[in-house]
């Protein structure tokens, strides 16, 4: 799987085009369930019209999404999609619960897929991979060979990605065009060519109202298109403008709608005569073999005969093909963005010489080759989670989205956000919450799995929160709040469903009595009969809610316990941390006192040449970062020093140093000021100075003019030569350049004074 030679530095190599980033948006939207679930979950709870218009409505919510996710491609394009954008956004803390579910959904998907394959060979090649020890898990026969199969599958695929992109690439277009068209051909013929006498009917399904049905679709349509936004974790191996994702994700979702109602139109479009309407006929197909077991192919061998099987199971080679190799390679780029970031183990982010993470590939591989002796009843369990999934993502996305555009006060991204939000909320209440849709979203069981994988995050991040040094989990009580609400939220809908369940069964369990013993029987050990039974079923009913309850209760107990485990090990991290700041600060102390003491003259107590050239050198740094600066250096002489030394000794000449220190100082305030020669000083312009810097030199003028005016000393007549340049990008290659300028300019400004004061004593001797 992965080259001899890896690196972990370089970039991920481009590879993907337009046209390839639109076979990747349709190809991982569209799976094995095309033509399952819209039968058993899409027609057969809400007719064609309700699937239809449910489609529509779910296109329509997902087009939001498609807004949302091409801001979130400008602002964030890198691998890792939405993880690698809500961290940005959001910080750390939320960065982790997109990147685990985001897993948790990719995971299922791919998983869902791998599983599919022995189900394409069953269909198709019928027992040929029937061999080897085989058992029943969860009522699904699991055979070694076809498991055997599922594991070539995955590892040919793994193989494939992990040595180019540009191959998938091509792959995936030809295989996405493939599957577009044969549904498009099989279901268009289907139309044209029913009988005279056929209906379509019903429409809708009875039990409820026609628009609930339509919101039921609407509802769920997030599992409909997920892993069309995959494309956003390819983002930084784009060989296209990155403002083309917009239109690439519209036609995916556009094209991903039709196809969508293409297979369910061919579904209903022929049945076998044996049953009074397509809706008997799909409800019994669970119990049916071959052709029959799949409506779409039922009705493509119909209108079509061999062809159309043969055009429709090339279609449905296409369909797993695309799927497994999107959700490979986008589950290898969210964790090359984790890896990347530490928030997974580093060896993930490791390229190998083609420029693909190689590492993450392997080990989505190595994981996944367990799942096909699972059977595919359990993967049908975790199916139903990235209904959940995929809206909490989309609903991540829209948070990131309306925050971020609120701060860039983009208006129309600001309502997307909000909109798209909202839905999403609305979505997962539905999906949640038993009752609020006319029909179940998830089965019992995917409760539990959705809890477990809660309580995983919860144990993940504690391992996350221990290794942070640096305290970039700053709001970590967002994780640990919303994933044990999660746990605590599930686990009471699991006992809700698991009574419910109970009491269907109690039902069931009485009418059956009730029948087997007829209402003209009387008498006392009739009547206590009757009572011990009802007796028997009402305990029923109360032992399995204890037990669900209680179990319940222990799952949240133990992710109650890990949060505070995590709330403990934050303390000690954070008191650890403290008592390191506090060092840190004792030491920063110690080192800035004995920087005063080194940089600092004695005599005129500014900073000195020392002080300086570190203070430069900083400059210099963040000039060389590409920081533009508006700054200014003054180079400062003190006249005469060397004739008041002589005429009045050095102690008077300290004093006039310390004098014309104090005069610089005073009027450049805001600068730092440097003694770097005997009579020379510097002072660095920068902020207020630097702005005022003309008025500045003025005032020093004056100042100058007026101490000498009330002089009574010699060494009292402060006369210092000045020179300031300002800092230009074109002219100065370094500081160093620029302070050469001012000193040139100081020595300008001291001839003058000089040819001034030698024509005012010419002057004066005239007199």
């Amino acid at each position: 799987m992965m080259d001899s030679k890896e690196k972990q530095t370089g970039a991920l190599r481009s590879g993907f085009t337009p046209l390839g980033m639109w076979a990747f948006s349709i190809g991982t939207s569209i799976g094995w369930g095309s033509f399952i679930v819209t039968c058993n979950t899409y027609l057969q709870k809400s007719g064609i019209l309700g699937t239809s218009f449910g489609l529509l409505a779910g296109m329509a919510v997902i087009l939001v999404v498609t807004w949302n996710l091409q801001f979130m491609n400008q602002k964030a394009p890198n691998a890792g999609g939405v993880y690698t954008f809500e961290k940005q956004i959001g910080g750390k803390d939320l960065g982790f619960l997109a990147f685990w579910f985001v897993l948790l959904t990719y995971l299922a998907i791919l998983w869902a897929n791998i599983t599919s394959v022995p189900l394409f060979a069953r269909f198709f090649l019928g027992r040929t991979f029937h061999f080897g020890f085989h058992y029943q898990i969860f009522g699904y026969e699991v055979w070694l060979g076809e498991a055997l199969l599922s594991i070539c599958a995955v590892a040919l695929i793994g193989l494939l990605c992990s040595r180019s992109a540009r191959l998938p690439n091509r792959i995936m277009i030809i295989a996405a065009l493939t599957f577009a068209v044969g549904f498009t051909v099989c279901a268009v013929i289907a139309m044209a060519r029913h009988e005279s006498g056929f209906s379509y009917a019903p429409l809708y399904t009875e039990g409820s109202s026609a628009f609930a049905q339509i919101v039921r679709i609407a509802a769920i349509s997030p599992w409909a298109f997920i892993g069309f936004e995959n494309i956003s974790h390819f983002s930084e191996e784009y060989t296209f403008p990155i403002k083309k994702v917009r239109g690439i994700l519209i036609w995916s979702v556009l094209i991903t709608t039709v196809l969508y109602l293409f297979v369910s139109m061919l579904s209903v479009s022929a049945y076998p005569p044996e049953y009074e309407s397509w809706l008997a006929y799909i409800r019994d197909m669970g119990n049916l073999e071959g052709i029959k077991a799949v409506p779409a192919f039922y009705a493509a061998d119909h209108y079509l005969g061999q062809a159309g099987v043969a055009v429709l199971m090339l279609s449905l080679f296409g369909v797993i093909l695309t799927s497994l190799i999107g959700n490979m390679l986008a589950l290898s780029r969210l964790l090359y963005a984790a890896g990347r970031e530490g928030e997974a183990p580093r060896k993930l982010a490791v390229l190998n010489k083609q420029n693909t993470p190689g590492n993450a590939i392997l080990a989505i591989v190595a994981i996944s080759v367990f799942i096909p002796f699972l059977g595919r009843t359990a993967i049908g369990w975790i199916v139903d989670v990235t209904t959940l999934g995929a809206t909490l993502i989309y609903g991540l996305i829209s948070l990131a989205v309306y925050r971020q555009a609120k701060r860039d006060r983009q208006r129309l991204e600001q309502c997307t956000g909000f909109v798209g939000l909202v839905l999403m909320v609305c979505f997962v209440l539905l999906i949640l919450i038993p009752g609020l849709l006319p029909f179940h979203a998830m089965e019992t069981e995917s409760y539990v799995l959705f809890i477990v994988w809660s309580v995983l995050g919860l144990a993940y991040f504690r391992r996350l929160i221990r290794r942070d040094q640096h305290r970039e989990h700053s709001q970590s009580f967002i994780v640990w709040i919303i994933l044990l609400m999660l746990v605590l939220f599930a686990s009471m809908m699991w006992v809700s469903r698991a009574t419910e369940n109970a009491a269907n069964s109690t039902v069931e369990q009485i009418l059956q009595y009730h029948e087997s013993h007829p209402a003209d029987d009387s008498g006392a050990a009739v009547r206590e009969d009757r009572e011990a039974f009802l007796q028997e079923q009402a305990k029923r009913i109360s032992g399995t809610t204890t037990l669900y309850t209680i179990v319940s209760l222990a799952l949240f107990l133990l992710s109650t316990g890990i949060m505070l485990n995590n709330y403990r090990d934050t303390q000690k991290l954070g008191e650890q941390l403290s008592a390191a700041e506090e060092a840190a600060k004792e030491s920063q102390s110690k080192v800035e006192v004995l920087n005063r003491q080194v940089f600092v003259d004695a005599l005129t107590r500014v900073r000195n040449k020392g002080g300086y050239d570190q203070n430069i050198q900083q400059l210099q740094s963040r000039i060389d970062q590409g920081e533009v600066l508006e700054m200014a250096i003054g180079v400062f002489d003190c006249d005469n020093l060397k004739g008041i030394n002589d005429q009045y000794g050095h102690d008077k000449g300290n004093l006039y140093l310390q004098a014309s220190s104090n005069l610089i100082c005073r009027v450049f305030q805001h600068s730092p000021v440097f003694r770097i020669g005997g009579d020379e000083f510097v002072a660095v312009l920068m902020g207020e100075d630097y702005e005022n810097r003309d008025a500045l030199l003025r005032q020093f003028e004056e100042k100058q003019a007026a101490m000498s005016a009330s002089a009574q000393n010699g060494w009292e007549r402060v006369s210092v030569s000045c020179g300031l340049a300002v800092y230009d990008p074109l002219l100065d290659i370094s500081l160093k350049e620029l302070a050469r300028r001012a000193d040139q300019l100081m020595y300008e400004n001291k001839r003058a004074r000089k040819e001034k004061a030698g024509g005012a004593k010419t002057v004066e001797n005239q007199a």
